[in-house]
């Protein structure tokens, strides 16, 4: 059975982000009180019209009381959730269904995680009981292994794809350089990327996104109310997520160039948005680059770029700023930061702006000039063969 979706019956009328970084002068409440203010003062509402309350983290609070208590909210319904990586987009999903359903008029997604001065780094949890056939290597060790596997399947001489994966790093810090709210706020030069210190197998510290704080959150009501709130709603297309089979370690076929999950969790996205030709159709995409490797192989994932030439656009330009189709112009995982629980909310942030013409002019990108009024956001959690995927489309206008 496929999934209908929602699209165009659920709008976002409000959206409030931190800066991501090292906030060692500020705890989890700090950083959920200004996000959920900046997000209700964009909607002009309070906290007592909203009437259900979606949060995600992973390590930072446990239960809704993590967002009651500091709100003082008086007996509302508060859900903490948590899907690795993709927390944030998965608070979100649920706050879209929510509303959709009739079940409530107006929700906020919330996601947050304070990582610094936990001890973390990466994936906030305790050790989960297996079978013992889980690998036991760290995720840049994991998704290392995309890099060699990408180069021997397409041919591509490893000298030239540490070329890419560069380049992948230098345009992520490019635009993290004009972001405000970014935690890597400079340009990193190419030779000083490729010449980093090495982390595994190709990846150097440039090619690692960084651990960070930061909160970020949204309002969501029907759509046919959404101009009773801001006069730029920005109208959910299609809201995709799936858990794949965690079968990559033990199946021999899967030769570590792609994430089925996100080829999936795409084609279902596209399918409820009415998008047949992504390259062509989207202004702009927020994807998960915890790892440089990985932002090359969801391009192809994502469709776009055709199966073993995506390297060849990063090469080309194709996904920066100024290119057909920008990518992470926010600065990505990469310079924007990774607090696990704001992560997928952060992404649809850079859409909010983008969309609505709001961007700062230094990092606005010109598609939407040209006329596309579609975004999309990407999140993924696990490791290559193994994970779950996010994947979202949104619009600055109503479907005709």
């Amino acid at each position: 059975m496929a999934s209908r979706g929602i699209k165009d019956r659920v709008a976002i009328v409000g959206m409030g982000c931190t800066s991501f970084g090292e906030h060692w002068d500020k705890g989890v409440d700090d950083m959920l009180i200004e996000s959920t203010s900046d997000a209700m003062t964009s909607a002009g509402v309070a906290r007592d019209d909203i009437d259900a309350y979606w949060l995600g983290t992973m390590g930072s609070g446990m239960s809704g009381l993590t967002l009651s208590r500091v709100l003082r909210l008086e007996n509302k319904p508060v859900t903490r959730l948590e899907n690795m990586c993709a927390t944030g987009s998965e608070a979100l999903r649920n706050a879209c269904y929510a509303v959709a359903s009739g079940a409530f008029d107006m929700a906020m997604a919330v996601g947050v995680e304070k990582l610094k001065d936990s001890g973390y780094s990466g994936l906030v949890s305790t050790p989960i009981p297996g079978d013992g056939t889980l690998p036991e290597v760290t995720a840049p060790a994991r998704f290392s292994l995309l890099a060699p596997a990408y180069a021997k399947r397409y041919g591509v001489d490893e000298a030239e794809l540490k070329d890419v994966l560069t380049r992948i790093a230098w345009k992520n810090h490019y635009n993290g350089a004009r972001n405000t709210r970014a935690q890597f706020r400079k340009e990193v030069s190419k030779e000083t990327i490729s010449k980093a210190a090495p982390i595994a197998g190709m990846l150097g510290v440039f090619d690692c996104s960084g651990v960070s704080d930061g909160s970020a959150a949204a309002i969501v009501v029907r759509a046919e109310d959404a101009h009773r709130y801001t006069d730029k709603p920005i109208y959910v297309k299609g809201l995709s997520f799936v858990a794949g089979p965690a079968k990559g370690n033990i199946d021999s076929s899967y030769d570590f160039t792609t994430f089925p999950e996100v080829v999936a969790a795409a084609r279902d996205a596209y399918s409820q948005a009415g998008v047949e030709d992504p390259r062509s159709e989207l202004a702009m995409a927020e994807v998960h680059d915890c790892f440089t490797p990985t932002e090359l192989v969801l391009m192809e994932d994502l469709g776009f770029a055709e199966r073993g030439s995506g390297w060849r656009e990063v090469m080309a330009g194709t996904f920066d700023l100024e290119g057909d189709l920008p990518v992470n112009p926010d600065g990505g995982l990469k310079a924007f930061g990774h607090p696990i629980g704001a992560s997928g909310l952060r992404m649809m942030f850079e859409c909010w702006l983008q969309l609505r013409g709001e961007a700062p002019e230094e990092r606005r990108i010109a598609s939407v000039d040209r006329g596309r009024k579609l975004a999309l956001t990407h999140n993924l959690g696990g490791q290559p063969g193994e994970c779950v995927s996010f994947v979202s489309v949104v619009g600055a206008e109503p479907s005709a």
